[in-house]
């Protein structure tokens, strides 16, 4: 276990020095992280080994840092100010939502008419194109510290789209497994998970904004807020992998509740000092997500990518531009929405691979053959999707007139 924490410590030395040469190249540090955790992955240096990612501390820290990443969101989340945006954020995520799994399940139920291969598939790809990866974007944001519309409109929608694909994902496997097998997940399992994550969040959250509620120095703040974030991953984990049935709680959404409640329950004097004092170690969590991201992304697979991860890809973005784009035009959001939260919401792998071992595991029973489709669709499209969905989400934000370069302090702690 030391050994292994002292590799992960060399690995983050690593692509903090990757960051910076990418930096230097006018791009998003975040690129650099990813194509470091790549690197030394099993399919390339095997630095980063399977045995270190399938250990149970590993997994324990990543669980961390996938709480400390909605920690990130959670604390932007002031209810005063998003009265007046929730209905518009609400309704861009539907339509950006409902359009993704309608161009990608339309795409390849054309392509599985014709080849023979039973329609339901496609609904699965459908359900799996959804999820978006808030990681890389949130990243592009705590780098450039971008603001303005597009920004304000990412950070809440970065986790409900998670939501809504979570939702959307269960209920059409819990159908297809039904109709194979005649057994399944009930249907409530996927609403039951959500609100469980965020009920833990909020109760953990209450009791986190008594613990800060005095001022302290950078020190003792940045302790407690460790603290409290390592027993709300802990009794979450317990929760998840000793109560539910089928262990998939969102971790991140439990950190956005979790932080939301104490944000909104302390003063914003107060909050300001948090947040200053917590940056570092979230910038720490963010690239250890992302180099566990990368590093399970066999770069082999871009040779062999076939015209099903092509039609994927393609498919996906278009839902997710055409979506957001008319989804922002029926909630009358500003402009730069309009026409470029789109190419934010482009990242996709962690909750897609998750999806992907979900599907495969429950096809693999009854049809392997169709298992392997996605398996090798979704696979070889993280690799190639992530990739440029890094850069074209920060062109998004670009375009959008919210982007500045970082200074030599931000770039030394975002890179």
């Amino acid at each position: 276990m030391l050994k292994g924490i002292l590799l992960l410590l060399l690995f983050m030395l690593l692509a903090v020095g990757a960051g910076k040469l990418i930096a230097k190249l006018h791009m998003p540090a975040i690129l650099g992280w990813l194509l470091t955790g790549m690197l030394i992955g099993p399919y390339a240096l095997d630095w980063f080994s399977l045995d270190i990612m399938e250990s149970a501390w590993f997994h324990a820290i990543i669980s961390v840092c996938e709480v400390t990443a909605g920690l990130f969101i959670g604390t932007e989340l002031v209810w005063k100010e998003m009265k007046e945006s929730g209905k518009q954020i609400f309704i861009i995520c539907l339509a950006e939502g409902f359009n993704t799994f309608l161009a990608v399940s339309i795409a390849f139920g054309v392509i599985f008419y014709f080849q023979g291969i039973p329609l339901y598939l496609a609904f699965v790809m459908g359900a799996i194109a959804l999820a978006t990866a808030p990681a890389p974007s949130l990243s592009i944001i705590n780098e450039y510290k971008t603001k303005g519309p597009v920004t304000n409109t990412l950070m809440p929608l970065a986790i409900l789209d998670d939501v809504v694909a979570i939702l959307v994902f269960f209920s059409v496997l819990g159908v297809v497994s039904n109709r194979l097998s005649g057994s399944g997940l009930p249907l409530y399992y996927a609403p039951m998970i959500l609100a469980l994550s965020i009920m833990i969040g909020i109760g953990f959250g209450f009791l986190t904004a008594r613990i800060l509620k005095k001022p302290a120095a950078k020190a003792k703040t940045l302790l407690k807020i460790i603290g409290c974030v390592l027993v709300t991953t802990a009794f979450s984990l317990y929760v998840n992998e000793h109560v539910l049935s089928s262990p998939m709680m969102n971790l991140m959404l439990i950190g956005v509740a979790f932080a939301a409640t104490f944000t909104n329950l302390l003063p914003q004097a107060r909050m300001a000092q948090i947040k200053s004092d917590i940056n570092l170690f979230v910038v720490i969590a963010m690239i250890l997500l992302i180099l566990d991201l990368g590093a399970p992304l066999d770069f082999h697979l871009i040779i062999g990518a076939g015209w099903f991860t092509a039609v994927y890809i393609l498919a996906r973005a278009f839902g997710k531009v055409s979506g957001a784009y008319l989804g922002a035009a029926w909630s009358k959001a500003p402009q730069p929405v309009k026409k470029y939260l789109g190419l934010t919401l482009l990242p996709h792998s962690g909750v897609s691979l998750i999806f992907t071992g979900i599907s495969v595991s429950v096809l693999s029973q009854n049809s392997p053959e169709y298992a392997g489709i996605i398996q090798g669709t979704i696979a070889a499209a993280a690799v190639i999707n992530e990739i440029i969905a890094v850069v074209l989400a920060k062109q998004g934000f670009k375009l959008a007139g919210e982007l500045s370069e970082p200074t030599s302090e931000s770039a030394l702690k975002s890179a």
